[in-house]
This record gives C-alpha cells, structure tokens and sequence, in this order.
C-alpha cells in the first residue's frame, strides 16, 4: 500500500497526510478493497482545467478528477484536486473548508472503489458513502 502527497503549492498542504492515509485504508478496507497505489495531486484551478480539457475534454474548472487503474479488489489510480476550487465550493455550500477537501478526497477514493456519481440515484449513493466516510475521519 502506497499512498502519496503531491502538492502544486506549499499552502494546499493543510492536514496531516498520515491521518489522511489511515483513514483512505479504513475507508477501502470497508469497501472490501486493497490499497495499491494511489497519488493524490493539489493542483492550481489553472493546472486541473488544463487536465480536464486535455483529458476529458472539458473546457471548465473542477474540484476533482479520478483516474482510475484499479484492478478487480485492488484500488490503484490518481486523484487531481483543485484546493481553490474546493474552498470556492465550500463558501457556496456554507461548509468549512478542510471538510469539503475531505469530501473531495474520499469522494476520488469511492470512485477508485467502483462507484460512479453519473445519474440522481449514483450521486445519492455516492453522497451516503461520502457522510458515511468522513464519520470515520472524527474517529481517527
């Protein structure tokens, strides 16, 4: 199990990647999953709208995109977060910073773990699994 930190700017270094690490394994370990490798990327907004036009095709910014290459129980990928646009999202959705980032996190993590957030009822389910998983964040 790997799990690395990278950071764009030295001020999206905001937690503490060990607790971050522990939490990710319990979370995966719940889905019934292994941790392989995993990269997790803070990014400038600049940085993931470029990824998301040269990857998807998207001409927007985003908090998140997920690459997935995991293998049948194994969870492998990467995960680009955009921290200024998380804490944008956070201001609109009247929550704290930190916990929107948390929620992006393991927002990625579920979407390595299978689940897709395309239609209402995927989205419900991610959202439940979302709640379900920053509970667990309190315990660590």
């Amino acid at each position: 199990m790997e799990i690395y930190f990278f950071y764009e700017k030295e001020e999206y270094k905001v937690f503490d990647e060990k607790s971050i690490k522990n939490w990710i394994e319990l979370a995966a370990k719940s889905e019934g999953k292994k941790l392989g490798e995993i990269n997790c990327k803070f990014v400038s907004e600049k940085e993931i709208v470029k990824i998301n036009r040269n990857f998807l095709n998207h001409d927007y910014s985003t908090d998140i995109i997920t690459f997935d290459e995991s293998l049948v129980n194994i969870i492998n990928g990467q995960i680009v977060i955009s921290p200024d646009t998380v804490y944008y999202n956070a201001k609109i959705f009247n929550s704290e910073a930190l916990e929107e980032l948390h929620r992006v996190i393991i927002h990625g993590i579920m979407h390595l773990c299978g689940y897709k957030d395309s239609t209402e009822k995927e989205k419900e389910v991610m959202r439940n699994k979302e709640d379900t998983y920053l509970s667990y964040l309190e315990k660590i």
